[in-house]
């Protein structure tokens, strides 16, 4: 839904800022986390087409072309509506035509991205924001452009690991479904005349296979609908956050889970600290990456910081930190490199995870297609094995 808010922050007036929300309490976050103090807030009820489109924004390419443009000189104005006019896409060309009227408007870029928060993150308008006090725009894309590519290739490494063994379990499974849906209600005809000489197991698979075949039909529908049910709920934030829970409580994974996440957190903390930003307003900011888990230790964290403690001392303290993490912080505190320290930590985590990944997928893989080969090898073993009974019974 689309929020009307209107705000007041120190050095621009009373304005008023649109947002796309689920309800008015997330607009008003939205607004909060963005340094404003919310007065008002209405809603239309209609949902946007920003809303329908949520997450197609090509963040980092509109990044890139805007940076390359900026290099060659162009003023920030000329080389947004440039960008909109070389756009072929109409949903895009229309959010980038939206920032250009804003701009025209006399606004600032963060202000005029702070309107579109379904195509720019509260994230990257605050880097924009710190950058316009700075003055290195530029430098400020060059990072998130840098930023997004490693979160980007650490997500990439995670999905190619896992397309081999999604190809295994379900060519595995067509192959057994084909072998118990036709291939054994036809070797079922055969030993029709058999009666109780065949084996056991022997039977017991056959009447499977009937039953498969006969069943077809309410079987696929029901698969279809378990699949679709699945789907479903996973969109749903708190299905998605039962899985979470539940997959933290392995304890390798979980473990795993946690390190991806504190790297991810301090790269993009990292970031927001060699942009300008103070920790306490950059933890803010931040802790929507973290678990529900994390988040409320973090708080904490963020809570010793301001009451004057030291970083390093706050993150250890609620267990935000690995060891590797914690000596990379307190360097950080001591060379007032803290910003270049985070990121480091998140290199160092994301090559560790890279490590993991690689080295559970070659564990993996071989116990998954023997398992295969087991289950399939199997049912043909027990498809065969009246026939070989039969011919010793023959001889």
């Amino acid at each position: 839904m689309r929020f009307s808010v209107k705000v007041m922050r120190a050095g621009e007036g009373l304005i008023a800022l649109s947002f796309d929300a689920a309800d008015e309490v997330e607009a008003r976050r939205q607004a909060e986390t963005q340094g404003y103090r919310v007065l008002a807030v209405s809603g239309s009820g209609e949902r946007t087409a920003s809303t329908l489109r949520r997450g197609r924004f090509p963040l980092v390419l509109f990044s890139q072309e805007l940076l390359a443009l900026l290099k060659a000189g162009l003023p920030l104005l000329e080389a947004v509506a440039s960008l909109a006019e070389k756009e072929h896409r109409p949903e895009v060309k229309h959010m980038i035509d939206q920032v250009v009227a804003r701009l025209f408007e006399g606004r600032s870029l963060s202000q005029a991205l702070a309107q579109f928060p379904a195509a720019f993150p509260a994230l990257y308008v605050s880097s924009m924001q710190a950058a316009e006090r700075t003055g290195d725009l530029s430098q400020a894309l060059t990072r998130y452009i840098a930023y997004q590519t490693q979160l980007d290739g650490v997500r990439n490494r995670m999905i190619t690991a896992s397309i081999y063994p999604v190809l295994l379990l379900v060519v595995g499974g067509l192959v057994t479904l084909f072998l118990l849906a036709y291939v054994v209600p036809t070797f079922s005809q055969i030993f029709q005349g058999m009666g109780g000489d065949i084996p056991l197991l022997s039977r017991l698979l056959i009447k499977w296979g009937v039953a498969v075949r006969t069943h077809a039909l309410p079987l696929v529908a029901a698969a279809l609908a378990l699949l679709g049910g699945a789907a479903y709920l996973l969109q749903l934030p708190q299905a998605r956050r039962w899985v979470a829970r539940r997959l933290w409580a392995i304890p390798a994974l979980g473990e795993r889970l946690r390190t991806y996440q504190l790297a991810r957190f301090y790269r993009t903390l990292g970031m927001q600290l060699e942009g300008g930003i103070p920790v306490v307003p950059a933890l803010d900011m931040v802790a929507g990456l973290l678990d529900p888990a994390l988040r409320s230790l973090m708080h904490l964290a963020a809570a010793d910081i301001r009451e004057g403690k030291s970083i390093s001392q706050s993150m250890e303290a609620h267990g935000l930190t690995t060891p590797v993490a914690l000596r990379m912080l307190r360097v950080g505190e001591r060379t007032g490199r803290m910003g270049e320290m985070m990121e480091a930590i998140a290199g160092f985590h994301d090559e560790e995870m890279a490590r993991w990944v690689d080295w559970f997928t070659r564990l993996f893989e071989p116990i998954l297609m023997a398992i295969i080969g087991v289950v399939i090898g199997a049912i043909v073993v027990l498809m065969y094995m009246p026939i070989f009974e039969l011919a010793g019974s023959m001889r």
